[in-house]
């Protein structure tokens, strides 16, 4: 679609009323999110849905599973299992033979979708023989993602290309170790999920909940403004332990205005640690 095309169905005044629309009806608040990118997402659900903004509107005031379904497409991200080798292995070499000396590690994914990072981390520290002293917290705004999330059932058709990620991170197991094939699902094993929580949490609008050793935040704040990413940085700065580790992955970097209170530990995979 060419800009003249979303213009049709779009402006970025329309797109400014259906924010303010959407924050009183429901309380969501995407005036922080980057407005180019939401405005292409609004306008793929009008078109794909054969949508006026008046459609939309009414969809929006007087149906609740309509608003749900138009979350899910406004907020969820494309994630896998084991996304980015690079950056697992980074992890590996970089963040957990200095996590071996703590008794207790939390590891708070933010912005989890529909859980498959939560896993993966679990999964490595399982292979590092950390997972029983740590505690994983996947949290996302959409409760939709987060059952999905929880109930931790894949498209076995998936897993082959998660399991190839899985071995370019320089794995010691095999994937199929942590789940079960069940027909064309493949099922997280309990063991796997016994020390995971899933839980909503918005990071435009709430605040620190816990002290963690590891935030992981990937592919998330590029659809967020300046002031947005700003605030979001601040509250992992706060929620991080004193020499606590942030990765963000190759997509996002710090500003300059930040990196005085991190050291960096991988460039190339913006994983950082936070300086006391």
């Amino acid at each position: 679609m060419d800009k003249e095309e979303e213009e049709e169905y779009l402006s970025y005044d329309q797109l400014a009323e259906l924010i303010d629309f959407i924050k009183n009806i429901h309380g969501f608040d995407f005036s922080d999110y980057s407005p180019a990118s939401l405005k292409r997402r609004v306008t793929r659900i009008m078109q794909l849905q054969k949508l006026s903004l008046f459609d939309l509107r009414t969809l929006l005031t007087n149906d609740h599973d309509y608003f749900e379904s138009f979350l899910i497409e406004i907020t969820v991200n494309v994630t896998e299992m084991f996304r980015d080798p690079s950056f697992y292995r980074s992890v590996k070499e970089n963040i957990i033979p200095y996590l071996r000396s703590y008794q207790r590690i939390k590891v708070w994914n933010a912005g989890c979708s529909t859980g498959e990072e939560v896993y993966s981390y679990a999964i490595l520290f399982a292979d590092e023989q950390l997972y029983d002293r740590s505690f994983f917290y996947g949290t996302d705004i959409n409760n939709d993602v987060l059952d999905f999330a929880k109930n931790g059932i894949y498209d076995l058709q998936k897993m082959k290309q998660f399991s190839e990620n899985y071995q370019k991170t320089g794995a010691i197991h095999t994937l199929s170790d942590y789940y079960t094939a069940r027909y064309e699902a493949a099922s997280i094993n309990h063991s796997l999920k016994k020390n995971l929580l899933f839980s909503a949490h918005n990071l435009a609008s709430d605040g620190v909940f816990n002290e963690f050793q590891l935030i992981s935040c990937r592919n998330v704040l590029i659809y967020f403004n300046t002031d947005l990413q700003k605030k979001v940085i601040e509250l992992f700065y706060n929620s991080l332990a004193n020499f606590g580790f942030l990765c963000l992955g190759a997509k996002e970097t710090l500003r300059s205005t930040e990196t005085g209170r991190f050291k960096i530990i991988d460039k190339k995979n913006n994983i950082y640690q936070k300086i006391a």
